[in-house]
């Protein structure tokens, strides 16, 4: 038996397929193929290609209980959606299902995050950890899990928190606040962040009665309007939204510290997102922490699919989307670089997750003053936005000072500051920072281009950034790689 996960009808839909042996066969997102930012329904082509790795029945699981999501949204005043998994996916994309597979099986919107975090992990128990804006009715949960004698996961829930006492909201209020797109533009208030002061920390934090317990005063899915600190400069908005959620953070983790069985810290939902924040997780006394590459919603298409599985899933990567067929170009990409300092790579599977991680990358040298400015005008975006350094993982302690129990960071999931800024000035954010990849020796296209690129140059690290047209998801496919190159005049290597 297979096992496919899907999740739609939100935002960011995705489907994962895994087979009987815990194989992540498959993981793609629906905007990749549709070409819309955060498509909240399947693409046909999505769903084609995902099944294409399996024949013959599967199981469907979905991410969310629809009539436990009906039930907040009646008690909210809000419209009411769709309560069957077939309204919601679509008749059309239910016929590409129908034949194949049996009952389809709906789970608890934060248990799909548990799980997609907990199932990837290499812990047997971890103290679980789950915040994002909203599931059904769950906005915070904390668990205990860990995996029978027969190897079959179990979770127990010890804490929660309901809507909508939600940090992911307050967050979200706060970046509509600052005149960016809630649910979109999350990532560019956190790196406005470094350009302004928390001064209006507490002010925001007076929108819950009760921070310890995470008791909100007023309902933020509405956001705050314009009348809310008024007259304060959006930088200082970022700065103190980032302070007030990584005060809040701590509240959670200090619960999960005291009520979790294991020392294995297991961090998932949207909100673990925020790499700036988990920068601190260190800091809890946990011994090991694992947070899966996407771990927002359209994670939860892997997570329902582990959930029907039931057992520890075979973690190796992130490279689980559409393919581009061929050998990593490495060669190729070192003379662009060599050349021309700037280069774009889309080769081998997709990223699954909403970074780019070295196959659907535009990567360039990082040593240059105009490196930063130059990359910025071919992506089109704001000057004050970061980027990542890719670095050979064993030379990470040399180049980065990592945050306490961080030894490595494989997938951009926590910021660091660079021991030797001066000479990769395209890597340091404003505050100092940079949110590092570091990769192992586990023979991947990326890591081959590391290691020739540093016996070429000295340099072990590269500027990397996702390899998009404004306002369009990663580059999937290698036509969206030759209309890339065609708008912004930058070779795209497969």
């Amino acid at each position: 038996m297979n096992y496919v996960g899907i999740s739609c009808g939100f935002h960011d839909a995705a489907l994962s397929v895994v087979d009987d042996c815990g194989n992540i066969l498959f993981a793609g997102h629906s905007e990749r193929y549709s070409k819309i930012k955060h498509d909240d329904s399947l693409c046909p082509k999505l769903i084609q290609d995902g099944l294409g790795y399996i024949s013959g029945k599967y199981q469907l699981h979905y991410y969310e209980k629809p009539w436990l999501k009906a039930i907040r949204q009646f008690k909210a005043k809000q419209p009411i959606g769709p309560l069957s998994v077939h309204d919601i996916v679509g008749e059309t994309n239910m016929h590409e299902f129908r034949d194949r597979c049996g009952t389809i099986h709906t789970h608890r919107h934060h248990l799909c995050h548990a799980a997609a975090g907990f199932q990837t992990s290499p812990f047997d128990n971890a103290t679980v950890v789950v915040i994002d804006a909203i599931g059904e009715l769950d906005t915070i949960t904390i668990w205990n899990a860990s995996y029978n004698d027969l190897g079959y996961a179990n979770y127990h829930k010890i804490w929660s928190k309901s809507y909508p006492n939600s940090i992911g909201l307050l967050y979200s209020a706060m970046t509509a606040r600052a005149g960016l797109k809630p649910l979109d533009e999350e990532y560019i208030l956190m790196g406005m962040a470094a350009y302004g002061q928390p001064v209006y920390a507490n002010e925001i934090l007076s929108l819950l009665s009760d921070t310890k317990h995470l008791n909100f005063a007023q309902n933020l899915h509405i956001g705050v309007g314009d009348d809310f600190l008024p007259s304060a400069d959006p930088m200082d908005i970022a700065a103190s939204a980032q302070a007030a959620v990584e005060d809040l953070i701590h509240n959670v983790m200090s619960m999960a510290l005291l009520r979790g069985k294991s020392r294995n810290l297991v961090f998932s939902g949207g909100v673990a997102l925020n790499c700036l924040a988990n920068r601190n997780l260190g800091n809890y006394l946990f011994r090991k922490i694992w947070i899966m590459p996407n771990p927002g919603d359209a994670g939860n298409s892997l997570g329902a699919a582990a959930l029907g599985y039931g057992k520890k899933l075979k973690w190796t990567n992130a490279y689980l989307g559409h393919e581009i067929k061929g050998e990593y170009p490495v060669d190729n990409l070192i003379k662009e670089l060599y050349t021309n300092k700037i280069v774009g790579v889309a080769s081998g599977r997709a990223e699954f997750g909403p970074r780019a991680l070295g196959n659907r990358s535009l990567l360039a040298d990082p040593r240059g003053s105009e490196i930063k400015d130059k990359v910025n005008e071919i992506k089109r975006r704001q000057k004050f936005r970061p980027f990542a350094p890719v670095i050979l993982e064993e030379l990470l302690p040399d180049y980065f000072n990592m945050p306490y129990r961080w030894d490595s960071s494989r997938y951009m999931q926590v910021v660091a500051t660079c021991r030797r800024p001066d000479l990769f000035p395209a890597i340091i954010h404003a505050d100092g920072t940079s949110r590092v990849q570091s990769v192992p020796n586990d023979g991947s296209g990326i890591r081959k281009l590391l290691e020739q690129w540093y016996a070429k140059t000295g340099c072990p690290l590269l500027l990397n950034t996702s390899l998009n047209i404004r306002g369009e998801p990663m580059v999937n496919d290698r036509d969206d790689a030759n209309r890339f190159e065609e708008l912004y005049n930058v070779k795209v290597i497969s």
